[in-house]
């Protein structure tokens, strides 16, 4: 049985993150990707970044299968399997000292903190605090206000139908999210507008 989940728009916008992401990632490590959801961003990107390792995640179980059918479909032997890690958690699987893909020296996480409780954009801050070496990045995508102000209608739209499904969900103001990577030791290098009104943040820890 084929697993494999499907999302147009990470056929869409994979590309263009990779355009933004290849400049600025380490040489040597691992990138561990939080909230892998379908893993065609891993299988993606995994081949592109050696000697790089990319190590997917999910908290979801379909989602997990998903990416390792996915990855059984586009093998890389530097895309590993995927772990089962809740961001909220006090230590993730990658802590443990079994780990056998230390260091972890970037973190990519895509549209997530958006379609989840706030909770989440703690937990990835505390965890990227915790794992980064100095020197290591944090990598951001998705949409952002600014001021409290949506960047085009139509994510002030996209907002109310993600209230709609939980009030705890939103499109984040990116001055919260910035507070709360500097509360983590995380430094903010850069902001870079990306296609249909999404941006990618790039921190730094200290």
């Amino acid at each position: 049985m084929d697993r494999r989940q499907f999302a147009p728009a990470t056929e869409r916008n994979r590309e263009p993150i990779f355009d933004a992401l290849k400049g600025w990632l380490p040489s040597l490590g691992t990138v561990l990707e939080i909230a892998s959801g379908s893993g065609e961003h891993a299988v993606f990107f995994a081949p592109k970044v050696k000697p790089l390792k990319w190590q997917p995640s999910n908290f979801d179980r379909e989602q997990i299968d998903s990416v390792t059918d996915w990855r059984a479909y586009k093998p890389s032997d530097n895309l590993l399997p995927p772990v089962k890690l809740d961001v909220t958690g006090k230590k993730w699987p990658v802590e443990s000292e079994t780990y056998e893909n230390l260091p972890i020296t970037a973190i990519f996480n895509a549209n997530m903190i958006h379609i989840s409780p706030w909770q989440t954009c703690e937990g990835l801050m505390a965890g990227a605090g915790r794992i980064l070496p100095t020197g290591g990045r944090l990598f951001l995508y998705g949409p952002f206000k600014f001021n409290g102000r949506h960047t085009a209608a139509s994510n002030e739209k996209f907002e109310s139908w993600l209230k709609s499904l939980d009030p705890g969900y939103g499109v984040r103001d990116v001055e919260a999210v910035l507070k709360e990577a500097s509360k983590n030791d995380l430094r903010h290098l850069l902001a870079r507008p990306m296609p249909a009104n999404n941006f990618l943040h790039l921190f730094e820890k200290n």
